[in-house]
């Protein structure tokens, strides 16, 4: 097996004079004296035989060479921070990996901003995320699947908290025909029409669908209701938070419901094994908490749904 020729510490000043702008701010970065720095910068052009900077007038810039050893340079010294980082950590006993389950009802936005946040203090962990349909299912956890999980209500034997609650709106394209009725719509008008309903991931799915509508289509996630909806293919239940574009937009429409036009579930934070949760399974907790209380503080009064229509009267 060969070995590098070249240190790593002789990249680091590569790379340090590159970004410095000189070899003399570089040795003030590196703390270290301007001579070892230009003699690091040496060693690599006498090791590998290339040419790494060249004169333009009085100032010294990197040949076309030069150029890829920095970039790449740049992310070996990179990769190399990051390891030193990482292993402080998980000697302290960071997990090296984090397994979240999660009810795909569960915003988006809100995944995606608690992850962004978590990686900003563990970088070094990486997140493995399982969206699940009706996620109150034990399978993930009692198989030792996941850290976290974000259900719709706690299992048995797991400790959990509530986290938030998530509104759902009775919606359908604003030409579908229900809106087009001109009056209140009733359950009797909605088995007349396609209900659009995601598929539970338990393999069991013993939960029955609020409503037995003869015309039904059955898919397999969310997004792919609301596009089904969207396009006019039928109307479906759907969280809020997870279709705001497409009401702002108008692709998406409120049904004027008699009774019953919107309904709430709530979600709950749940540990695999409290007892053994590592400080990144605890950390991503107490982001996801903190953003839950943020949203409850923070949040504006609920979109109305639209109130049915009354019947016209006839003049006699």
């Amino acid at each position: 097996m060969n070995h590098p020729r070249v240190t790593l510490d002789q990249w680091n000043a590569l790379v340090a004079v590159v970004e410095a702008g000189s070899q003399a701010r570089a040795a003030e970065r590196l703390h270290r004296s301007q001579s070892s720095v230009t003699y690091a910068v040496q060693q690599i052009q006498s090791l590998l035989g290339v040419q790494v900077f060249e004169l333009d007038g009085r100032k010294a810039r990197l040949t076309p060479t030069g150029e890829q050893l920095y970039q790449r340079a740049r992310y070996l010294v990179a990769e190399a921070q990051a390891l030193e980082s990482a292993s402080g950590c998980l000697s302290l006993g960071w997990e090296a990996e984090l397994r979240l389950a999660v009810e795909v009802i569960y915003p988006n936005q809100r995944l995606f901003d608690c992850l962004e946040r978590f990686g900003q203090s563990a970088s070094h962990t990486r997140v493995e995320v399982v969206e699940a349909v009706l996620g109150h299912r034990t399978t993930l956890l009692d198989e030792g699947k996941t850290d976290l999980a974000i259900y719709g209500s706690v299992p048995q034997g797991y400790e959990g908290e509530h986290l938030m609650r998530v509104r759902f709106l009775l919606v359908a394209h604003p030409d579908h025909a229900l809106h087009r009725l001109g009056r209140a719509v009733t359950l009797r008008d909605l088995r007349q029409h396609r209900h659009l309903v995601v598929r539970e991931t338990s393999p069991e799915r013993t939960t029955a669908t609020s409503l037995q509508a003869p015309q039904r289509w059955t898919v397999g996630h969310l997004s792919t209701s609301i596009e089904a909806a969207r396009r006019g293919h039928g109307f479906a239940w759907l969280p809020e938070e997870r279709i705001g574009d497409e009401l702002r937009s108008g692709q998406l429409k409120p049904l004027p419901m008699r009774h019953g036009g919107e309904r709430f579930a709530d979600l709950y934070l749940i540990f695999g094994d409290r007892s053994a949760a590592g400080p990144a399974a605890l950390r991503l907790a107490e982001i996801l908490r903190a953003d839950a209380l943020g949203a409850v503080a923070g949040a504006a009064p609920a979109a109305a749904v639209p109130p049915p229509l009354r019947p016209k009267r006839s003049r006699r």
